[in-house]
């Protein structure tokens, strides 16, 4: 039976728009639906870092990014008396993965980006203005039944479905996948405001966290002249009339009048953490908010859809061309899960770690809390980067052998050319699998397995700016390391026996196999 699409879509916001251009990109037949038929005008988030600024690389997207997207400023905690008890940073150039470690956006802007850059994609097909009724699933794949706004039908089919479509997923929904809560739930009140110079005269320069047992709060410095508060809403406070301009700019006296700049947006929110149960149910995947939400303390809520999207889109599109078969392709595929369920969780904790240092309303546990932050680091308050406190993959599509290195992402150095032109490893290497090895073993690799590039980097090999992969090669006392497509390593091998035992435990994941006919029917 003809399946017109290798993949549908459920929502079209930034994560659903990420893994169509993902897709797209790899010529997959994709379809890309959302009820809405314009991208929302207002902020929701704010934060993105370089790992995901490294998958708009690889969509060649970073060009047409750069002018809505900043480096995020410093981030100060202060305590009970207004002293500072903690700070992130970001880590020093060179950049360990290509880019500024730390960002903020503009989030409509960067939706307008992705949306033309997915216009531009042949494969795929873009349907607003319809909304997700019903999915069936039968052996060869996923029936989707829509209506459009005047009540008309609309049927798809697709060998798989991806559910983006937010906090209160239908996808979800119809599946019947429950959410897990991880014990966070409290009220806040989001305000966007666009500061005149008046208005940014009166504010710090670098964002702040205001550790307050009597109202923890948030400033973020967003984009030019974008300027972000969370504020904790007290027991007994009604969240919408929070919300009105006139107690939003009550809740903002402490930084700006209104004649300081124009709100923007002002929404309460109530901040979860929560998790689905289920990743996966046969041919229908969950991603971004349908799969998870956490609290906002890292800026991570889009970055991690975005990770959810980057980890299944090249295992989608490996199944559909055929790379992996039978059993083997069910295995990939069901790693997608494990593999962002596990991360989710881990970094949940993390932030809720962050949240409990913020949000501690017991005046006494809150002074005891800066005690303990200035005692530990011996009184003088140490730059902490944000990016150390970002978890590894743990299991899943991963070498059995452990290794400090194995499920970290993979440094991106700058490369130097013969000609002193300089250029990132991806754009040399690419964003398939790669095994990156260095003198020590260049001249002993062999055949490698199809759908895997040798990647040099040496004195007689490719030669780094800065010397980043050196410096990993040496801290991870190997000379070869195999990455996926989505940058994160595989594992590693100090010498050739090593080396081919990593590359027999990839053939485990991917076996060799010979396309068929029937598999190139899957893609174009």
């Amino acid at each position: 039976m003809t399946v017109p699409y290798d993949v549908a879509i459920v929502g079209y916001g930034p994560c659903g728009a990420a893994a169509a251009a993902l897709l797209g990109q790899a010529g997959l037949r994709t379809w890309v639906g959302d009820r809405q038929r314009e991208i929302y005008d207002k902020p929701r988030a704010i934060a993105l870092d370089h790992e995901i600024m490294r998958t708009f690389q690889q969509l060649g997207l970073v060009d047409a990014l750069a002018p809505h997207v900043e480096p995020f400023t410093p981030s100060a905690y202060y305590g009970v008396d207004g002293r500072l008890i903690r700070r992130l940073t970001m880590v020093e150039p060179p950049w360990p993965l290509g880019h500024v470690p730390s960002m903020v956006f503009d989030q409509p802007a960067l939706e307008r980006v992705l949306r033309e850059h997915v216009a531009t994609r042949s494969s795929v097909t873009v349907a607003l203005g319809l909304e997700l009724q019903s999915l069936t699933q039968d052996d060869d794949g996923v029936t989707l039944q829509l209506r459009d706004a005047s009540g008309a039908p609309q049927t798809v089919r697709a060998r798989h479905v991806i559910g983006c479509d937010g906090a209160s997923s239908t996808v979800r929904t119809r599946l019947g996948i429950e959410l897990e809560d991880l014990a966070f739930d409290e009220p806040w009140l989001v305000v966007d405001v666009l500061v005149n110079e008046r208005g940014l005269a009166k504010l710090p320069t670098t964002s702040a966290q205001y550790c307050e047992p009597e109202r923890p709060s948030t400033l973020v410095i967003g984009p030019r002249n974008h300027r972000r508060w969370e504020i904790s809403l007290q027991p007994g406070e009604d969240p919408q009339q929070a919300a009105t301009p006139e107690r939003t700019w009550q809740l903002l006296s402490r930084w700006l009048s209104p004649e300081d700049g124009t709100l923007w947006r002002q929404a309460s929110y109530r901040f979860h953490a929560l998790v689905a149960t289920q990743w996966r149910r046969g041919r229908i995947f969950v991603a971004g908010d349908a799969a998870h939400q956490q609290p906002p303390f890292l800026g991570q809520g889009m970055c991690q859809g975005l990770r959810d999207v980057a980890n299944l889109a090249w295992k989608l599109v490996a199944v559909a061309r055929g790379e992996v078969t039978g059993a083997a392709a069910e295995t990939l595929l069901d790693s997608y899960g494990d593999e962002r369920q596990a991360h989710v969780r881990e970094l949940t904790r993390r932030i809720k770690e962050i949240g409990a240092v913020i949000c501690e309303r017991d005046l006494e546990r809150a002074r005891a809390r800066d005690a303990k932050l200035l005692a530990d680091c011996g009184g003088v308050v140490r730059d902490t980067p944000r990016q150390d406190l970002l978890p590894r993959l743990e299991r899943g599509c991963l070498s059995a052998l452990p290794s400090a290195a194995r499920g970290t992402l993979f440094p991106q150095p700058l490369l130097v050319a013969a000609d002193h032109r300089c250029e990132l490893l991806d754009a040399r290497a690419g964003c398939g699998w790669r095994l990156v090895v260095d003198d020590m073993l260049a001249d002993r690799l062999g055949a490698l397995p199809v759908g895997i590039t040798p990647v040099h980097l040496g004195a007689r090999g490719l030669r780094e700016a800065h010397g980043l992969v050196a410096a990993w090669l040496r801290r991870h006392e190997c000379h070869a390391a195999l990455l996926r497509p989505d940058h994160h390593v595989f594992g590693i091998a100090a010498d050739a026996a090593g080396l081919a035992a990593l590359l027999a435990e990839h053939a485990t994941w991917l076996p060799p196999h010979e396309t068929t006919t029937d598999d190139k029917e899957t893609s174009r």
